[in-house]
């Protein structure tokens, strides 16, 4: 539970992608991740609505959930899920915070695949995600994106995620968008909505 739940988050901090992506050339990949780069370098907190599909290989039919994303700098990130069922994730201090309906539990995240989702989702915000050791970057736009594919280059993350791509609209900075193939086969699809950026964030959103 705790694996799915935290991939298809993932992440992380948004079926859309056309089959017209075409590659940047280098100068436009270099203008895009400046520009996401220095857009992001104020931004302190970020809330979003979601909405999550996830598709798996032994179920015909889609898993939908609702629920809302709120981030604080430099590394406190919260997933609530709200519908159907309620459960809560909470990255901070190198722990992911678990409240499975009542049910909470702790899980150390240093070191482990949880901590590499953990920061790329907060790199998303600003922009350190390009830099990421972890992964190879590449990119591509259409007509109304820019977006990044990343592919892991350890073996051990190659186990959970094939590949990760994240999707800015054109003359955004933020990431509306997260398309996530496992390597089992499965994808998660996370659409934002409603983003804020700087707005108050109480305390307790990061708290179970």
């Amino acid at each position: 539970m705790i694996k799915h739940i935290a991939l298809g988050a993932f992440l992380l901090v948004t079926g859309f992608f056309s089959a017209q992506n075409t590659a940047m050339n280098g100068a436009e990949a270099k203008a895009f991740v400046t520009k996401i780069s220095s857009d992001t370098k104020e931004i302190k907190t970020l809330q979003s609505d979601f909405t999550q599909t996830k598709k798996l290989d032994f179920l015909d039919k889609s898993i939908v959930t609702y629920g809302k994303m709120s981030l604080k700098s430099p590394n406190t990130l919260s997933w609530r899920y709200t519908k159907p069922y309620q459960y809560s994730i909470v990255f901070k201090e190198n722990k992911i915070f678990i409240n499975d309906q009542g049910k909470k539990s702790s899980v150390d995240a240093k070191s482990k695949t949880f901590e590499k989702i953990n920061k790329l989702i907060v790199g998303s915000s600003n922009g350190k995600m390009f830099n990421d050791p972890e992964f190879t970057v590449t990119y591509f736009k259409n007509a109304g994106y820019n977006i990044a594919k990343f592919v892991p280059k350890s073996s051990q993350l190659l186990k959970y995620i094939k590949q990760i791509e994240l999707s800015f609209p054109k003359g955004q900075s933020t990431v509306s968008q997260v398309n996530m193939t496992e390597a089992s086969g499965d994808t998660t699809n996370i659409v934002f909505k409603n983003t804020k950026i700087n707005a108050p964030i109480p305390a307790s959103e990061f708290s179970l």
